[in-house]
């Protein structure tokens, strides 16, 4: 004891940062306790507060209200007790101006207002952010929903907000308790549409990891939808919504970099046990860059021919002495490819349509999927069929693959003909040429030719959510228990 009495500073700090976050608190307190002459920082005793009872948070708020230096040192706050004093939250949050992780568990005692004040004003440094909703505890609880109450207003508040790194947003409704499932569903957001505002804001164009679970709501039309939202996302947990398989081929052809999709608790198939089911899923695992490549495809295809009309249009109007237009400089003012001025009937690529409008003809060429886990959950269903499900979707994996490598071998033969190609970068957040480059080389038809075949087919895991299912190793469930410090 001595001896550990005798350290300097830097490496209690060496040691507490290697703490087990559930007892950080206590750990650290026990320690000043134990040596009490010794120099521990005293600051992470703060650095990490999660609230388990109501009472602690008046005795923070009470501990810290005259307290400059301290409030300062919070990092990580949670609250992880669903029965609190709403009003007294809001001052403990109001006065805690550096909080990089924030978990909070919304029960009945919130009203909208609690949250909208909450996050009126932007925290900057926030990292990490994880609401989970439960408006119902043992017994329903309805009555700030009767009077039409919605937390709407909270994602609204939060896309107000300037564009800070937030690698990390989850927004979880917690399914009733099975005691109170013959009550309905009491609803914590009216509209959805708050979700694609949000999804379009500033402030998650970073974000990275998102976990948004609203119980049997048709939430996928509100996230796929939407042209160049969040698109750094790698991690995407849509568990307890209503999702069908058609559902998550839309969010695979809209989320270009998009690893690991877990969908627990939804309909993904619609007979879980049917193995040819389970063969057309990884069917469009693998074939979703193809949609993806014709969905960005026609859209380019849209701009050009609007681009070109408006070019043409303005060709024919009289031109001012000053703005004499010189050799070249006619067509497409933001293009990047060049377009020649008459073009002959030889020329592929070129396309005349009606109007006398030329456009470019410009293909895209599919990018080899990027998915490395699908996560979901088939209850009731023996190992055996676990054996059958799995051979049935990397099989329906391989015959996508096929069918991807047709599309780039038809492809290559027409861009050696003189058909230009593009491939898609990053997402559209300009329209045009945006997220996309030019194909010079036949390496992005022929890179994986050796092959298609080869690429791994994602780990499909079936255990659904929590430790107590039999989980495939690398699956998406293990990656975001790390990000959310949860099981849930």
């Amino acid at each position: 004891m001595r001896q550990l009495d005798r350290l300097p500073a830097e490496l209690y700090s060496a040691i507490i940062s290697h703490l087990p976050a559930d007892t950080f608190q206590q750990d650290v307190l026990a320690l000043t306790r134990a040596i009490p002459k010794s120099p521990v920082p005293i600051y992470h005793l703060f650095e990490r507060i999660h609230l388990k009872h109501a009472q602690q948070i008046v005795q923070l708020y009470s501990r810290l209200r005259n307290a400059n230096n301290e409030r300062n040192w919070v990092k990580d706050f949670g609250i992880v007790t669903w029965t609190v004093d709403a009003d007294v939250l809001v001052n403990l949050l109001g006065i805690l101006p550096r909080i990089s992780s924030l978990l909070l568990f919304v029960g009945p005692n919130f009203a909208p207002e609690h949250l909208e004040e909450m996050f009126h004003k932007p925290r900057e440094d926030l990292r990490f952010l994880s609401l989970r909703f439960r408006p119902y505890v043992q017994k329903a609880t309805y009555f700030q929903f009767l009077k039409g109450a919605y937390f709407d207003t909270t994602l609204t508040a939060l896309s107000r907000w300037p564009s800070y790194k937030l690698p990390a947003l989850s927004i979880v409704q917690d399914p009733p308790e099975p005691l109170i499932s013959h009550f309905a569903q009491p609803l914590v957001f009216f509209r959805l549409e708050p979700i694609s505002v949000l999804l379009c804001s500033k402030y998650v164009s970073s974000l990275i990891h998102l976990r948004l679970r609203i119980p049997s709501r048709q939430v996928s039309r509100f996230i796929s939808s939407i042209p160049s939202s969040v698109p750094a996302l790698r991690l995407l947990d849509l568990s307890t919504c209503n999702i069908l398989a058609s559902d998550m081929e839309g969010i695979l052809i809209r989320f270009h970099g998009l690893q690991h999709l877990i969908l627990d608790g939804c309909s993904v198939a619609r007979d879980q046990s049917q193995a040819t089911e389970w063969n057309n899923i990884g069917k469009i695992c693998a074939t979703a860059t193809v949609r993806r490549a014709k969905a960005r495809e026609k859209v380019l295809k849209t701009w050009l021919q609007h681009n070109a009309a408006t070019t043409t249009t303005l060709a024919g109007m009289p031109q001012p002495a000053a703005r004499r237009i010189r050799p070249g400089r006619r067509g497409l003012a933001t293009a990047t490819i060049s377009l020649r001025e008459e073009p002959t009937a030889s020329e592929p690529d070129i396309i005349h349509i009606p109007a006398g409008i030329v456009i470019p003809k410009v293909r895209i060429v599919p990018s080899p999927p990027v998915l490395l886990s699908l996560c979901t959950s088939a209850s009731f269903i023996t190992d055996i069929q676990h054996q059958t499900i799995r051979e049935e979707f990397e099989k329906g994996w391989d015959e996508g693959l096929v069918q991807l490598t047709a599309v780039k071998s038809r492809l290559y033969g027409s861009w050696k003909n003189g058909i230009q190609m593009m491939r898609i970068t990053a997402d559209a957040s300009g329209g045009g040429y945006d997220g996309l480059e030019f194909i010079e080389g036949d390496n992005a038809f022929y890179s994986e030719q050796d092959g298609n075949a080869s690429l791994a087919p994602p780990v499909l895991c079936l255990a659904g959510s929590g430790t107590s299912g039999k989980h495939v190793e690398g699956c998406g469930h293990n990656i975001a228990w790390n990000v959310w410090n949860d099981t849930i």
